[in-house]
């Protein structure tokens, strides 16, 4: 089974922790630069992070992202249903598409436990922590 978060994730999450390090507002081309993406690109990876309220943007010369106040309470789960949508404890692993709930799959059970302890063990961990910055 693969478990994996979306390339949108992955590069929300990479924005969050290279604004960290920047200290301060990065603009829109650096920050794309510095996460491996496109300027063009980056305001949907940050959209998410921007309504969430970690994130803000400005606009014009001298604009950019920087990391709100907010963004040091940050859990893993709000980022991730941030930029992904809602949890995906609805969906049939088996099928990769809306659980029809009146139909169950050999695996529904143990599949909705393991969402279930998956999305607390994510709501558990803030975002900007070291571990997440790569240092285990």
């Amino acid at each position: 089974m693969n478990i994996t978060f979306s390339r949108r994730t992955d590069l929300a999450l990479e924005a969050m922790r290279a604004l960290l390090e920047a200290g301060g507002r990065l603009g829109r081309a650096e920050l794309a630069r510095s996460i491996g993406t496109t300027s063009s690109f980056l305001p949907q990876v940050m959209a998410g992070l921007v309504r969430g309220g970690w994130v803000v943007s400005r606009r014009g010369p001298g604009g950019g992202y920087e990391l709100t106040e907010s963004a040091h309470q940050a859990r893993l789960l709000q980022v991730i249903e941030a930029t992904e949508g809602p949890s995906a404890s609805g969906r049939c692993v088996l099928r990769d598409a809306p659980c029809p709930g009146d139909i169950s799959c050999p695996i529904h059970a143990i599949w909705v436990e393991a969402r279930r302890v998956l999305d607390d063990g994510f709501d558990e961990v803030f975002v900007l922590q070291t571990e997440l910055q790569g240092g285990n």
